[in-house]
C-alpha cells in the first residue's frame, strides 16, 4: 500500500475507484472500500480533512485526526489500497487556503446545494466547501469512479449533479452509492460518534427509531411530526426532520409516492451534531 503526498505522486493512480474521506476512519468507510474493489479498479482512499467545508464555529481543529490507526485498519482488508492519498493543503490548495475560501464561496452550486434547507440553511458554505475539495481531489487523481456513502444524503447529491453537471471536467467519472453503515442498533457509524458519552450514545438511538416510525406515517406531515416528536422524547434538539424527493430533496406539501422519497434528519445532541437518512415513502397501512 503506497503513500501519496504530491500532484506528481496522483499519476500513477489516475483511472482509480476513490474514496475521498477525512480520515478517523470506521467500519464504514472499510465497507466504502469494500465496495470500491467490486467495481474493478484500483482502489485509492484520500484522507484529507477540508478546512474550506467548516464554519467559524464549527468543529475543524475538533475533528479527530487518527491517521496511524486509519493505515492499519486499511491495511487489514482483504484487498487493501493499492494507495493512500495524503495531500497537505498546499497541494489541495496550491494557491493557499485564503484564496481557496475564496473560491469556494464564489462557486456557482447546483440547486441540491442551494434550495432544499437542509445542511445548506444549517452549516452555510459547508456544501460549497465539499464541492470544491471533492473536485480537486478528482482532478488530482482522475478517478474512473468514485464511492460516497448514503449517511451524508444531500453531499452525494450535490456531488452527483456536481459531475453530472460538468461532463468537460469530469468526463465518464461515475458516482457510486454506499449504503450508510450501521452499528447493532442502528446508530449511523461516523467519525463524531466517539465524542458521546454512554448517555448520550443510548439516546442518540433516536435517529434511527424515528427513521423507521416515519416508515409508518401515511404522509409528510405525520412522518416528520413523528419524527421531530421521537428525537425530543429522547432530548435530541432537531433542526430538521424531513420527508423529501430523493432526486430535488425540495420541501413539497405532498410527495408522489411512486417517485423514491427520502426522510432526513440532522439533530444535536450536547455538543455533538448528528445526521442520518433513509428511504421512505407513504405507508398504506398507517
Amino acid at each position: 500500500m503506497r503513500l501519496l503526498k504530491s500532484t506528481h505522486d496522483c499519476l500513477s493512480v489516475h483511472g482509480c475507484a476513490l474514496v475521498p474521506t477525512m480520515g478517523a476512519l470506521h467500519e464504514g468507510h472499510l465497507a466504502l472500500c469494500r465496495h470500491a474493489a467490486e467495481t474493478g479498479h484500483h482502489v485509492v482512499v484520500s484522507i484529507f480533512v477540508n478546512p474550506t467545508q467548516f464554519g467559524p464555529r464549527e468543529d475543524f481543529h475538533r475533528y479527530p485526526r487518527t491517521l496511524e490507526a486509519d493505515l492499519t485498519a486499511l491495511r487489514s482488508l482483504g484487498t487493501p489500497p493499492v494507495a493512500v492519498f495524503l495531500p497537505g493543503i498546499e497541494t489541495v490548495y496550491p494557491r493557499g487556503l485564503e484564496a481557496a475560501r475564496e473560491e469556494a464561496m464564489a462557486l456557482l452550486l447546483p440547486p441540491t446545494a442551494t434550495q432544499p434547507a437542509l445542511e445548506d440553511r444549517c452549516r452555510p458554505g459547508h456544501l460549497a466547501g465539499v464541492i470544491q475539495v471533492v473536485g480537486r481531489l478528482f482532478d488530482l487523481c482522475r478517478p474512473a469512479t468514485a464511492v460516497f456513502g448514503e449517511k451524508d444524503f444531500q453531499q452525494l447529491r450535490v456531488i452527483e449533479d456536481m459531475v453530472a453537471g460538468d461532463p468537460a471536467r469530469f468526463g465518464t467519472l461515475l458516482i457510486h452509492r454506499s449504503p450508510t453503515a450501521r452499528e447493532p442498533d442502528g446508530l449511523a457509524m461516523s467519525s463524531r460518534n466517539r465524542f458521546l458519552d454512554a448517555s448520550q450514545r443510548e439516546r442518540a438511538r433516536a435517529l434511527w427509531d424515528a427513521l423507521c416510525l416515519a416508515r409508518h406515517s401515511p404522509n409528510v406531515t405525520h412522518a416528520e411530526e413523528s419524527m421531530r416528536d421521537t428525537l425530543l422524547q429522547h432530548g435530541l434538539e432537531p433542526e430538521y426532520a424531513v420527508a423529501r424527493p430523493a432526486t430535488s430533496l425540495l420541501a413539497a406539501c405532498d410527495i408522489d409516492p411512486v417517485g423514491p422519497c427520502r426522510a432526513l434528519i440532522a439533530a444535536r445532541l450536547g455538543s455533538v451534531r448528528l445526521i442520518d437518512n433513509a428511504a421512505w415513502s407513504p405507508s398504506a397501512t398507517a
